[in-house]
């Protein structure tokens, strides 16, 4: 590890399918302090796109290529489908690198801590890429509790909702569960995530799980409440099968409620091609003012009702700053693997109260 303020920290990504490719290749390329030195992807055309994309960097067929490098490396990022999390998080450990995984980062708890409890012996940064935490309307969201301007909130709805009635295929739809498909594990995630970044710990959850469309052997269509410590309830849905879309936030206070439609726009512009440091500064992750949310009571913002609120600018590149400035000063990083662990524990809980159409208690020490 390079602890030297000047030099840059040098990347190693595992994977440069869509998580690799879209967002954690970008990101990096985008944060001072960091560089993208290896990527490992066997796809000849993938490896095309790296070399075109970013000419500095070395592409490998093989995980144990990059992991020959490790000497070379700072950090090693895990990109890769959901059933490689805990393997390469493992080895990349085992070989000195601190490690940034993409979401989920394992498919149980159990997993997560054992990754945790090998990274705090190795005194090495693990970190969880739950990237959500710096959408636009969830730090605008995040602005307004901090302000007072909702008063007490008692009831939080958040929803990822989608139409893709068809399957695409793939890890994602396969019931296999070392895969850790559908849409609970996936988009629950990031929801479950924003939920207790907000309001803390959970001490009981109620879900509902099905899946809807033909030929589906996993969870499409999903609603998980939760009941936080300090009594706010969060109603979470995560839908492929949502021909029309309910609102990204409703959130209802003592002193008013926010409700914002339409998604923060950074994926749709990194999915496009655009990057961050081809943006200027005060345009990356911004929102037209006719997507801004609104801010009111007794009215309906569909018509009219409320105030308008600027949405806050996206902002995904702030969290590898937040781990460029964990690894340089020792701090932690943007996201903990605690903080991933207790996701995967209410996502388990979720999953056990659909299959057993129950309320799942996990208690004040959650």
């Amino acid at each position: 590890m390079d602890g030297t303020s000047g030099t840059p920290l040098r990347v190693g990504l595992f994977g440069y399918g869509l998580a690799g490719s879209v967002f954690h290749a970008p990101l990096v390329e985008a944060t001072d302090g960091l560089v993208l030195d290896t990527v490992v992807t066997a796809n000849p055309e993938r490896q095309e796109q790296v070399r075109a994309a970013y000419p500095d960097a070395t592409t490998v067929d093989t995980a144990d290529e990059l992991l020959a490098r490790a000497e070379r490396l700072d950090l090693a990022v895990v990109a890769s489908p959901n059933r490689t999390h805990v393997p390469l998080a493992t080895a990349a450990l085992e070989a000195g690198l601190p490690v940034v995984v993409d979401k989920p980062l394992a498919a149980t708890a159990a997993e997560a801590g054992e990754l945790a409890t090998l990274a705090d012996a190795r005194g090495l940064m693990l970190s969880a890429f739950h990237n959500r935490r710096w959408d636009s309307d969830f730090r605008t969201v995040a602005a307004l509790l901090a302000d007072g301007s909702l008063g007490d909130v008692h009831r939080f709805e958040s929803r990822f909702e989608r139409w893709r009635p068809e399957l695409r295929g793939g890890w994602r739809d396969s019931a296999d569960p070392a895969d850790v498909g559908g849409l609970l594990y996936d988009l629950g995630s990031h929801l479950v995530d924003q939920a207790l970044a907000l309001f803390g710990p959970v001490v009981s959850v109620y879900a509902e799980s099905d899946a809807r469309r033909a030929g589906s052997v996993v969870d499409d269509d999903n609603f998980v409440a939760l009941v936080h410590a300090r009594g706010v309830r969060s109603h979470l849905w995560m839908t492929a099968v949502a021909p029309q879309l309910g609102p990204r936030f409703r959130v209802l206070g003592s002193r008013a409620g926010y409700v914002k439609y339409g998604l923060d726009p950074q994926e749709a512009a990194l999915r496009d091609g655009r990057r961050p440091v081809d943006t200027p500064d005060m345009t990356w992750g911004a929102e037209p003012d006719d997507a801004w949310g609104r801010l009111g009571t007794g009215e309906s913002p569909l018509t009219g009702g409320g105030d308008l609120v600027p949405t806050l600018p996206g902002a995904y590149p702030a969290y590898y700053a937040g781990i460029v400035e964990s690894l340089r000063t020792g701090t932690p990083p943007p996201v903990t693997a605690a903080e991933a662990v207790e996701t995967l524990r209410v996502l388990e809980a979720a999953r056990l109260s659909a299959a057993e159409g129950r309320v799942v208690q996990l208690g004040t020490g959650a």
